[in-house]
């Protein structure tokens, strides 16, 4: 755990988030930011900062994320109609929070910038 870091803090159960999905390695949780009406975070508990630091993940947590983003668009009803999956990786694609996390969101045409 990076003791600055904000998800690792949500991941610990330090501050509070609205769950959506916990297990031993990978949380999600909505954005207080939300950009569609489904935006939720998946994110390891392990603090890795950026795509590059993936292989620090075992794989199967690396796999995991994944799973989790799928079991989240389906339990929030935006499977079938579709939902992105996006990584902001670095501060030019606009990541803010330098822990890996997906965003998974749903539930309105979604668009590429």
């Amino acid at each position: 755990m990076e003791q600055d870091c904000i998800f690792c803090k949500i991941a610990a159960g330090e501050i509070e988030a609205e769950m959506v999905h916990e297990e031993e390695d990978v949380v999600a949780f909505k954005d207080i930011n939300g950009q569609a009406p489904v935006h939720v975070l998946v994110i390891p508990r392990q603090h890795v900062p950026n795509l590059e630091a993936i292989g620090q993940l075992p794989d199967a947590v690396a796999k995991r994320l994944f799973e989790v983003s799928s079991e989240v668009a389906e339990k929030l009803g935006v499977d079938e109609s579709g939902y992105a999956v996006r990584i902001n990786n670095g501060p030019d694609a606009g990541q803010e929070v330098f822990h890996l996390h997906l965003h998974v969101m749903g539930g309105r045409k979604m668009g590429m910038p």
